[in-house]
């Protein structure tokens, strides 16, 4: 995934701070890429023309409370925590806007919430 950003350094230095990531690669060709890591899982932020403001991520977490702890001390701030029901599931969720104006959604099942 290549999650359209203006400035593949800054986006570096906040999603390692907040979110807790760690930059696994860069690549300058095709365009600025810089790929980061978490938890095994892997996402892309390239200077590739893209909104950062019309874009975004949905992430499926394991103990969306202690995530959503997590990030708040981080100095993340969290909107709509809150319950979704979609396909007759309910889940809980919230959104983080980052500063890049990405937008993400955490959900987690509701079954799976302890």
């Amino acid at each position: 995934m290549g999650l359209p950003v203006k400035d593949v350094d800054a986006a570096s230095q906040w999603y390692c701070k907040h979110f807790a990531m760690s930059e696994v690669e860069r690549l300058e060709k095709p365009v600025p890429t810089v790929i980061l890591q978490r938890d095994g899982t892997r996402i892309g932020f390239a200077v590739n023309g893209g909104d950062p403001t019309q874009d975004g991520a949905a992430i499926r977490v394991v103990n969306i409370g202690k995530i959503k702890d997590e990030l708040e001390s981080n100095g993340v701030t969290i909107g709509n925590w809150r319950i979704d029901e979609r396909d007759g599931r309910r889940f809980q969720v919230f959104f983080v806007v980052a500063p890049d104006g990405l937008c993400y959604y955490f959900h987690e099942p509701i079954d799976a919430i302890d």
